[in-house]
């Protein structure tokens, strides 16, 4: 049994756990080898491959990004893709295939093996925790941890100057990293792209904690919208998904409260910080586990599907249930942040 690999989409902590997972169990129990194919769905598409062995993946745990590389690449856009595809994985002997990624590069896997029989088991990856089916995917930890870690060291600067620091991250279209960063890092408004915000009662929030001298800190997602306007965008250009590239509402917002307060604004975008570097414990054990579970599959024959985390079990699901919507923040979830707004 020959079985490839691949990692798209944005890279993301823990990609490396997970490839080692799937190498190490794969050789060791199964006596699999194994393929890895480069930048995501670029690499079956143009035939670019790496041997993947043992060696090859020591020492990788630790590390954040993805030895194999990511790229946006859609295979479904390209003239002949699905058949390229296939013919790659037929020339370079690969039986199974599987696909690390986050809901497009999953999207793909879904229909290539619906629409093509291909075999395939796919891996959730996204910092942004926004899968449907899995209680969590690996790298969202990381970058939570960061974010919080950002706000933390922020409250100083904002209290030294006694200005008002919006803190812009990560997450598209779901408020996961807004909400745990802003929650765990004391943040005195959070606003999420679930929940359209009014302008005038975030600054409200602001100006009764500079009632009691506090500077106040506001966390906003990248996707965030005013109850009375449209989603703040710095360009309008759409990769091959057709995704618009969002940022933007940081700045924004900051212009906003400074114009309607009178108090100075300033904004940091975390941007890719929150994607890069080591990543946590808890990112390097699911990731070791979903790569375990993966491999599993494989041998099992149960293509067409995802592992995923329920509770703490990884379980199997079919691979078009975590991609038919993304998973977002409840009502009732985001409701208890609000005890602390203002």
């Amino acid at each position: 049994m020959r079985v490839g690999v691949l990692t798209g989409g944005g890279d993301c902590p823990g990609l490396n756990a997970v490839i080692r997972g799937i190498v190490r169990k794969g050789v060791q129990e199964y006596g699999y080898d194994f393929t890895g194919f480069r930048d995501g769905w670029r690499g079956p598409l143009e035939g670019d491959t790496v041997r993947l062995d043992i060696p090859a993946v020591r020492g990788i745990l630790p590390r954040g990004g993805t030895i194999l590389g990511s790229s946006r690449t859609n295979p479904l856009k390209v003239e002949g893709g699905a058949r390229r595809v296939l013919e790659t994985l037929a020339a370079e002997g690969v039986d199974a295939l599987v696909v690390i990624g986050g809901e497009d590069t999953l999207g793909v896997a879904a229909r290539l093996h619906t629409e093509t029989g291909l075999k395939v088991v796919g891996v959730p990856k996204t910092i942004d925790n926004d899968l449907s089916a899995t209680d969590y995917t690996f790298g969202f930890d990381t970058a939570v941890n960061i974010a919080t870690e950002a706000i933390d060291r922020l409250h100083t600067t904002a209290e030294s100057h006694m200005r008002v620091l919006v803190v812009e991250v990560m997450g598209r279209h779901a408020g996961w990293i807004a909400l745990h960063s802003g929650l765990a890092g004391g943040a005195n408004a959070i606003l999420i792209p679930e929940h359209r915000f009014d302008l005038d009662q975030v600054c409200g929030w602001v100006e009764s904690r500079f009632k009691i001298r506090y500077a106040p800190i506001v966390v906003v997602a990248e996707g965030a919208m005013p109850r009375d306007g449209d989603m703040v965008l710095k360009d309008g250009t759409l990769d091959s998904f057709g995704h618009v590239r969002l940022s933007g509402i940081g700045e924004w917002l900051a212009a906003q409260i400074e114009k309607r307060t009178g108090k100075e604004a300033r904004t940091t975008v975390l941007g890719h910080v929150q994607r890069g570097g080591t990543p946590s414990a808890f990112d390097r054990w699911l990731a070791t586990r979903f790569g375990l579970h993966a491999v599993d599959a494989v041998r099992d024959g149960d293509f067409g599907t995802m592992v995923a985390l329920r509770a703490t079990d990884i379980v199997r699901v079919p691979i078009g249930d975590a991609t038919a919507r993304i998973k977002t923040v409840e009502p009732a979830l985001y409701a208890e942040a609000g005890v602390f707004f203002g």
